[in-house]
């Protein structure tokens, strides 16, 4: 999949920015509320999402490889990048971003900060600009951004859930996401399922179950899920 990559950075613009906006002027209590990413709480899972979002510019220091090798959806095939090892290192890291801080505010500050430089960095590039991940994915950027996407949208709807708020899923994400998950043919089928973006993506990631009958609807209409580590 090529996604646009102006397209992919206002998706991530949007999402980010109203992530940023509704953590800001969290109570104590309520950044220490657990989330169903355990053992995180709201205060360790935006530090998490600062952790993966702040990996972009280190990728556009280095330099740019010859050439993309995968697309957003092969970045998550089922390999060591979803490993046990790799996710204690992944909950650690999110755990010690979030204590850099002096308090949830802060975190929040730091968030916002992290998100607009990359937003910045980001946008000073060409169409064509590839970097290499971590696991040494050699990726178009809007490829990549496209996961970071993935990221704050999904992890989005994790805080809004843990904080009872109804989700502040932006319809550019939503359908970014939609169109990772699904296929650019079968987006519409969402529609014919009757959900909002918000409860597919839950659906789709796992977030919720599917009735029998849902399952069977899905497989009707020819949706196959996405593999999300």
């Amino acid at each position: 999949m090529n996604q646009d990559q102006d397209r992919v950075l206002e998706a991530f613009r949007l999402e980010s920015g109203a992530l940023a906006d509704a953590v800001s002027g969290l109570s104590e209590a309520e950044w220490n509320l657990p989330t169903r990413c355990t053992p995180w709480t709201v205060l360790g899972l935006l530090g998490h999402v600062c952790v993966v979002v702040d990996w972009l510019p280190a990728m556009l220091d280095a330099p740019a490889p010859g050439g993309a090798e995968i697309s957003a959806v092969e970045y998550y095939r089922p390999d060591d990048r979803f490993s046990p090892r790799t996710n204690d290192k992944r909950i650690a890291l999110g755990r010690d971003r979030a204590a850099r801080s002096a308090d949830g505010a802060a975190c929040a500050e730091d968030f916002a900060g992290t998100w607009r430089r990359v937003d910045r960095l980001c946008r000073a590039q060409p169409a064509d600009r590839t970097v290499r991940t971590r696991h040494g994915d050699a990726m178009l950027l809007s490829e990549f951004l496209l996961t970071r996407v993935v990221e704050v949208a999904v992890h989005g709807l994790d805080l809004a859930d843990a904080l009872g708020r109804e989700p502040w899923l932006t319809p550019a994400a939503g359908e970014a996401v939609t169109e990772l998950l699904l296929g650019t043919e079968h987006v519409g089928a969402v529609d014919k399922l009757g959900w909002s973006r918000s409860r597919f993506l839950r659906r789709a990631t796992g977030r919720e179950p599917l009735t029998e009958a849902e399952a069977a609807q899905i497989e009707r209409l020819g949706i196959r899920w996405l593999a999300l580590g």
